[in-house]
This record gives C-alpha cells, structure tokens and sequence, in this order.
C-alpha cells in the first residue's frame, strides 16, 4: 500500500510475483536499507556530542521522512497478514485433552529457555 498525493491508499493488486510486485518489494528493502542507515548516522551524530542545530535539525527531519516510508511498509506488510479468530482461540495443549502433541514436533521444558 502507498498514499497518493491527496493521501488516500492506493494498493497493488496481484499474486505478489509479478514485475511490479518484485519492484515494490524491492522498494520496500531499499527504504527499510536507507532507515538502517540512517539510524546508524543518528547514532553517530548523536554519541559524538559535538552537533550544530542544523545537523539535529536535518538529522530530524530525515529521521521523519524514513519513519513515514518504514511506517507506510509496516501498514502495507500488516494489511495483508490474515486478521486473528479471538472468537475461537488455538485451544491450550495443556488443557485440551484433544490437542495431539506429536503433531507439534517435539516440545522442550521452559528450563531450557531461562
């Protein structure tokens, strides 16, 4: 999904595997490679403590526009996961003497995880 210029979404119909569909992914890891980036020059702006106005100021305003892109990534990514049933939870293997546990794989004691 992205927003046109009057701000309303405009989405990218298909199976997800198509040219326009690759370029968009591609897009996409260029502007979560340009947050990163980014993040790692504010770090460095921000640890040297010798810093002008106008570097905050550009750093500030550069963090916002890749916060947007990485947000407008996140909404996009989110829209298309399948939305949870509450209403009918995964039942608890614990408590539900129909769950078969073999079909889970093998399980490990909470210890082993701390």
């Amino acid at each position: 999904m992205d927003r046109r210029q009057d701000g309303k979404p405009c989405y990218l119909a298909g199976d997800g595997t198509g040219y326009v569909s690759r370029l968009a992914d591609s897009m996409e890891a260029a502007q979560l490679d340009s947050a990163a980036a980014l993040m790692e020059e504010g770090r460095r702006i921000l640890d040297g403590r010798r810093w002008t106005s106008g570097e905050i100021h550009l750093l500030a305003v550069e963090l916002m526009e890749s916060l947007t892109e990485v947000h407008r990534v996140a909404e996009s990514r989110g829209a298309r996961l399948p939305t949870p049933d509450y209403d009918h939870p995964d039942p608890d293997p614990d408590t539900d003497p129909d769950t078969d546990d073999e079909a889970d794989g093998p399980r490990l004691p909470a210890e082993v995880f701390g």
